[in-house]
């Protein structure tokens, strides 16, 4: 329980489905965790029960696409906590719709918060993990499946995560040239049941067989759980994979082994 310990991790988009459990799972291995989300009054319950069950735990309300709002962010956590030892990139959106209907407006909404949000953060974090003596670090962008195979109807979201899959790598090659020590990685999970996929459901027919229908998209019999992607972030941002940079990490119970 201690894969973490000494370690002080922002999360974004920590309020509900991955971010949450990826917040509480760190805390337990023994991080001190800054959570931020648009959500106040969910992010600050998680942060909450974190505190009570003996972590350590800071909330912060937090636009990604703002640069200003980043900058907060970083000043904070070395305010409260002193230092920067992991960033997971996993405030995110997902939409869809025929291309020819896809709107200028909301394709830039989709980027700037799946996109410029993951640019942004990575930014700000080198900036701070080099103030680490000696610079050290460790990022895990959450991208998706979404960003290694398309899909007909989600070109801005495929646009989006493929991004955020290649800008991994380049940063990756970036700090390892530099000797920065800063590991960055991505994380690619398939289905996973969360609110953001039972609120698409519903808006979009039975959520039951909408589940069902999911289900049957992976080999292994199942859509995951916000956990199952939880323990691959805590793998990567820890010292055991201190030979891992640059990589994906597919965790979707075998959607695109078919």
């Amino acid at each position: 329980m201690e894969r973490m310990k000494n370690k002080v991790a922002i999360v974004t988009g920590a309020a509900l489905g991955l971010g949450a459990a990826t917040a509480r799972m760190l805390a337990r291995e023994g991080a001190k965790v800054v959570l931020t989300d648009i959500k106040d009054a969910e992010g600050g319950a998680v942060a909450k029960a974190i505190v009570e069950n003996g972590g350590e735990a800071l909330y912060l309300g937090h636009d990604v696409a703002d640069e200003s709002a980043w900058e907060r962010v970083m000043a904070v956590t070395l305010d409260r906590f002193g230092r920067l030892d992991v960033l997971v990139n996993n405030a995110g959106v997902g939409w869809g719709g025929p291309p020819e209907e896809e709107t200028l407006e909301r394709w830039r909404a989709l980027m700037s918060i799946n996109l410029d949000g993951v640019f942004l953060g990575t930014k700000h974090a080198i900036r701070t993990m080099s103030r680490n003596d000696p610079s050290s670090g460790a990022i895990v962008n959450i991208s998706s499946i979404e960003g290694l195979v398309g899909d007909p109807n989600l070109g801005a979201y495929n646009a989006s995560k493929g991004g955020v899959r290649l800008y991994t790598k380049s940063v990756a090659l970036y700090c390892a040239k530099t000797g920065l020590n800063i590991r960055v990685n991505s994380i690619h999970p398939g289905y996973i049941w969360t609110p953001m996929v039972e609120n698409y459901l519903a808006e979009h027919g039975d959520v039951a067989e909408g589940r069902k229908a999911l289900e049957a998209l992976h080999p292994i019999g199942r859509v995951g759980e916000p956990d199952d992607i939880a323990y691959g972030v805590i793998y990567l941002a820890s010292d055991e994979a201190r030979f891992v940079t640059g990589a994906e990490l597919v965790i979707d119970g075998g959607y695109t082994a078919q």
